[in-house]
């Protein structure tokens, strides 16, 4: 973009801000994220680097007053600098893992200070390359006691996802109410080979082993959910029934290419998709949708980030349109009703309930005999789902 000058400095970083709320504003949209290094530069040391986005932070907060504007959530950009490259809560160095620390500390300040409603984790070299140098178990135990760590630092300064509280931030010197969620978003791979948050049964699985699943919901990524082989909606659906749906990145990518390519939504049905599982799921607050979408290299005019921006708000306005449409309908929950209405009966009811032992069905088995099998009607299914995109 034009307003770039080349460097890195605080004084682009502020640029940057402005133009930002600038673009927000022209846009209409009240919520924003934001990872700690991309708004703010390192310095040559830890303490050098957090002043700097203090001044970012500040700045974003003046820009904030008097709008509704503030964070759907913030973050901690623990994959590009060199010293993560083994990883940040899952490096082989202990002096890695207490700087990742100390840099998720403070980005869960800022985001506090700021309003922010969640919190992300994305874990994008909290993997390995090859187990023969791994010792998976250990990395796994250290990632727990990493994210334990941020919930009791989120319960210590007063963040709490079931109360409204008060904390105060001494070195900003402000009282603001805060109401939190801390989410991890699944990705199989890249820049690893092998994520450890693979995918949403993955999480949950790792969520039960270490108690965390009543501390931490899940930032469903679409593009995320084709690189590990599901689609968006398996993954909304996982997450969904599992109580994890907490926000979704919405975006796509290219099915011809293997690699995260976080295109703008703009897949109408795919909208549709995403939109049934969120209406299902009784919408996603605190959480919400952001794009985790840029423009394609060649697309360089200022207008086409509106273009983007408007036509992925829209296709996701469509989306949820037509989910309505699919509710007042009624078809496409009646075929699902009917599919499964033979366990709406006595014996249904039982096996449900966790009443029906191996003998009390065997004994149906053979007063029943061969068992009927109806159609699935995926057909009708497809149809109905089409008839209101």
């Amino acid at each position: 973009m034009a307003m770039e000058d080349g460097t890195n400095s605080v004084a682009m970083a502020k640029r940057r801000m402005r133009a930002h709320f600038e673009f927000m504003d022209k846009l209409g949209v009240n919520r924003w994220c934001f990872h700690d290094r991309d708004i703010a530069p390192d310095g040559k040391t830890l303490a050098e680097t957090n002043a700097n986005l203090d001044e970012i932070i500040a700045l974003a907060k003046e820009l904030q007053e008097g709008t509704d504007i503030k964070p759907l959530w913030g973050t901690a950009q623990l994959f590009l600098h060199p010293r993560y490259m083994h990883g940040a809560a899952t490096s082989s160095e202990v002096g890695v893992y207490a700087y990742a620390a100390a840099q998720v500390k403070k980005a869960m300040e800022v985001t506090n200070y700021l309003g922010g409603e969640n919190y992300v984790f994305w874990g994008g070299r909290e993997g390995y390359q090859t187990l023969l140098n791994t010792d998976m178990q250990r990395e796994l135990d250290h990632l727990a006691k990493f994210l334990q760590a941020a919930v009791d630092y989120k319960k210590k300064i007063g963040f709490n996802v079931l109360f409204v509280t008060f904390y105060h931030l001494l070195d900003l010197g402000v009282t603001f109410y805060v109401m939190w969620t801390l989410l991890i978003e699944p990705k199989p791979q890249e820049p690893t080979k092998h994520q450890y948050d693979w995918d949403a049964a993955t999480a949950f699985a790792f969520f039960q082993k270490y108690g965390l699943q009543e501390e931490f919901k899940l930032n469903i990524e679409c593009n995320h959910a084709t690189l590990s082989g599901h689609s968006c909606h398996h993954e909304l659906e996982t997450a969904r029934i599992n109580g994890l749906l907490g926000n979704i990145d919405a975006n796509t990518g290219d099915p011809q290419i293997g690699w995260d390519t976080d295109q703008f939504l703009t897949d109408i049905a795919e909208a549709t998709l995403v939109m049934l599982s969120v209406v299902r799921n009784g919408g996603l607050a605190p959480g919400g949708f952001n794009f985790d979408a840029k423009l394609r290299r060649e697309s360089t005019d200022v207008e086409d980030m509106f273009i983007a921006h408007v036509s992925g708000m829209d296709t996701l306005a469509r989306g949820l349109r037509n989910v309505a449409k699919l509710i007042e309908d009624g078809s496409l929950a009646e075929l699902v009703r009917k599919r499964y209405q033979s366990f709406d009966s006595e014996i249904g009811a039982q096996i449900e309930a966790g009443k029906a032992d191996f003998e009390t069905l065997e004994k149906k088995a053979m007063e029943w005999g061969e068992p009927s099998v109806a159609s699935g009607k995926q057909e009708l299914a497809e149809m109905i789902f089409q008839s209101v995109l």
